[in-house]
C-alpha cells in the first residue's frame, strides 16, 4: 500500500510536466499588456498560472484523494453511475458511450502580423495600419459637408471654419486621451481641475474642439440605397475590418464573446445613483471574434436594438438562435481554415457546431441547459444526478465527431466539442487542491477562458471614456478603442517594442501626443 502511494507521488511530477507542455502547446501568450495583475476571479476553472502550478504541490492529502490517482483515470475515465443506464432513444439518435480517439484539426498556418514594422516605427504608425490617412481624409470631407448642409438649413455659423487633416488627427487624439486619463468629459483637458492637461490644451482651443465635435461625421447623409441603422458608421467599420484582415493572421484557437464595454469602472465607482439612472441604456450589442493566443480582435459584429422586433437586442439576449446568427456573421471569413472556436452557453448548440464542421470550422463550447439551444442533445446528459460525483469525475457521450461532456468540479459543467478527442486526458490546476482530472477539451477551454478574462480585465480599462448620446458615435468610439488595442498588440510583436518597451498606458500617451503633433515629447515613465 505504501509502495503504491509512493509510486503515485513519483508519477505526479511527470503528469504535471505533461500538463504544462499541453498549456504551452496552446500558445497562451504572456501578459499582452506588459503589466502584472491578479488572476481573473470569475474563472470557474481556476488559475493556470505558474503560481498555481507551484502551489499545487502543497495541497492536502485528503483533497488529492477525492478524484483518485491520475494514472487510474487515464486507464479508465471515471463516469457517473446515474448516467449509465440503457437509453435506447438516445442510441437511436446516434449518441453512444463508445469513445473513439481522433486527431485534432490540422493547422499549418503561421499566425501573427503580415507586415514587418521597422524598429523605429512610432505608435501612430501602428495605429494607422487600421486608421490610415485616406480614412481620416474621408472624415474631413464628410464633416465639412455636414457642417455646410447644417448651416444652410439652420443658419450660418460664423465661428466655423473647415476642418483640416491635422485638426482631425488632433480631434481623435483628444478623444483617445480619455482612455488613458479615464475622464468621462474630454473637455476636462481645458479645465483647471484634476484632469486638466495644459500641454495638450495648447494644440487646439476648447471652442474649436467643440465646433468639430458638433459637426463630426463619418457619413454625412443617408444614400437612397441605405437602410441599415448604422449607415453613418458602417463604411468605417468595413474599412477597419479590411485592415484587421490584411494586417494580422490569427492563431488556430479563437473566442467568440462580448467584450467589457458597458461603463468606465472609475465613473461607476464615483458617480451617484441619480447620475446612473439618467444614463441611457446602450441601444446596441457588440460581439467580437478574438485570437486567444494574442488577444487581437479579428472581427467585430454590432447588433442594433431597432424597436421591439424579433431581431431587437432584447430578443437577442434571450434567444439562442439569434446568438447563432451572430456567430455565423463573426465566422463568415473563417471557413476552410480549420480554426477552433470557443463559445459561451448562448452560442453553443449542436445544430450550429454541425453546420460549422461542414465548413471546416471546429468548436468547443460551454453548454447550459437553461441558456443554450439543446435541440438534439441527450436528455440524460442535461440532468444532474441525485448524488453529486467526486470532483474531477465526468461522463461523455459521442455522436460522430461530436462529444458531449458532463464534468463535475463543485458543480456540473457541460461542454460540446468536435475539436478535441474524447479519450485524451487533461488536468485543471487549482491553487489549493492540486490537479483535477478532466477531458482535454475542458483543459483547453479553461486555458483560453482564463486568458480572455485577463485580457478583458486589462483592455477594458483603455476604452475611450467619452459617452456621446448618438448610437453611431458610441459604436465609432468603441471601434476606435479596439483599433488602438490591436495596434498595441502588433507593437508588442514587433522589433519596435524591443527598442522602446512601452506599456499599454505609455503607448496610449505616445499615440495621443503624436496625433496632436507633439511627437518630440516622450511619455512619463
Amino acid at each position: 500500500m505504501a509502495e503504491g502511494g509512493a509510486g503515485a507521488r513519483r508519477r505526479a511530477p511527470a503528469l504535471l510536466e505533461a500538463a504544462r507542455a499541453r498549456y504551452e502547446s496552446l500558445h497562451i501568450s504572456d501578459d499582452v499588456f506588459g503589466e502584472s495583475g491578479p488572476d481573473s476571479g470569475g474563472n470557474p476553472f481556476y488559475s493556470t498560472s505558474a503560481a498555481s502550478r507551484s502551489s499545487s504541490a502543497a495541497s492536502s492529502d485528503d483533497e488529492r484523494e477525492r478524484p483518485g490517482p491520475l494514472g487510474a483515470l487515464a486507464a479508465q475515465p471515471p463516469r457517473s453511475a446515474d448516467a449509465q443506464g440503457p437509453e435506447d432513444d438516445e442510441a437511436g439518435a446516434g449518441w453512444s458511450h463508445a469513445l473513439r480517439d481522433r486527431p485534432p484539426p490540422r493547422f499549418e498556418d503561421t499566425g501573427g502580423p503580415t507586415r514587418k514594422m521597422p524598429p523605429s516605427a512610432s505608435a501612430v504608425d501602428f495605429f494607422q495600419l487600421f486608421v490610415p490617412d485616406n480614412v481620416l481624409k474621408n472624415m474631413v470631407v464628410q464633416t465639412n459637408m455636414y457642417a455646410k448642409k447644417f448651416q444652410e438649413r439652420f443658419g450660418s455659423d460664423g465661428a466655423w471654419a473647415e476642418v483640416t487633416l491635422a485638426e482631425m488627427k488632433a480631434f481623435l487624439g483628444y478623444m483617445i486621451s480619455t482612455s488613458i486619463s479615464h475622464c468621462e468629459s474630454v473637455l476636462s483637458i481645458w479645465s483647471s481641475g484634476f484632469y486638466s492637461n495644459q500641454s495638450l490644451a495648447l494644440v487646439m482651443s476648447q471652442a474649436r474642439f467643440e465646433k468639430i465635435l458638433k459637426y463630426f461625421h463619418v457619413v454625412a447623409f443617408r444614400s437612397s440605397q441605405s437602410t441599415h441603422g448604422l449607415y453613418k458608421v458602417q463604411p468605417f467599420l468595413d474599412a477597419l475590418q479590411h485592415s484587421f484582415d490584411s494586417s494580422f493572421r490569427p492563431s488556430q484557437t479563437q473566442v467568440l464573446h462580448e467584450p467589457l464595454i458597458d461603463e468606465d469602472p472609475v465613473f461607476i465607482a464615483t458617480c451617484t445613483e441619480r447620475e446612473l439612472r439618467k444614463r441611457k441604456k446602450r441601444k446596441f450589442s457588440l460581439w467580437v471574434r478574438q485570437c486567444s493566443s494574442t488577444g487581437f480582435i479579428i472581427q467585430i459584429y454590432v447588433h442594433l436594438k431597432e424597436g421591439g422586433g424579433p431581431d431587437g437586442l432584447d430578443a437577442l439576449k434571450n434567444k439562442p438562435q439569434l446568438h447563432s446568427m451572430v456567430a455565423r456573421s463573426l465566422c463568415r471569413n473563417a471557413a476552410g481554415k480549420n480554426y477552433i472556436i470557443f463559445t459561451g452557453p448562448s452560442i453553443t448548440s449542436l445544430t450550429l457546431f454541425e453546420e460549422f464542421e461542414k465548413q471546416e470550422i471546429y468548436c468547443c463550447g460551454l453548454l447550459s441547459p437553461r441558456k443554450s439551444d439543446c435541440t438534439g442533445l441527450p436528455l440524460s446528459m442535461l440532468t444532474n444526478p441525485a448524488t453529486p460525483p467526486a470532483r474531477g469525475q465526468y461522463h461523455i457521450k459521442t455522436k460522430g465527431n461530436m462529444s458531449l461532456i458532463c464534468w463535475y468540479n463543485k458543480g456540473h459543467f457541460r461542454f460540446l466539442t468536435n475539436a478535441y478527442s474524447p479519450v485524451q486526458q487533461g488536468v485543471i490546476i487549482k491553487r489549493k487542491s492540486g490537479e483535477i482530472p478532466c477531458p482535454l477539451a475542458v483543459e483547453a477551454f479553461a486555458a483560453h477562458l482564463s486568458y480572455i478574462c485577463r485580457y478583458d480585465d486589462k483592455y477594458s480599462k483603455y476604452f475611450i471614456s467619452h459617452k456621446p448620446s448618438k448610437t453611431w458615435q458610441q459604436v465609432f468610439w468603441f471601434a476606435v478603442s479596439i483599433a488602438v488595442n490591436n495596434a498595441y498588440i502588433l507593437y508588442k510583436m514587433s522589433d519596435a517594442y524591443h527598442v522602446t518597451r512601452y506599456s499599454r498606458a505609455q503607448f496610449g500617451e505616445r499615440l495621443v501626443r503624436e496625433l496632436l503633433g507633439l511627437e518630440d515629447a516622450s511619455p512619463t515613465h
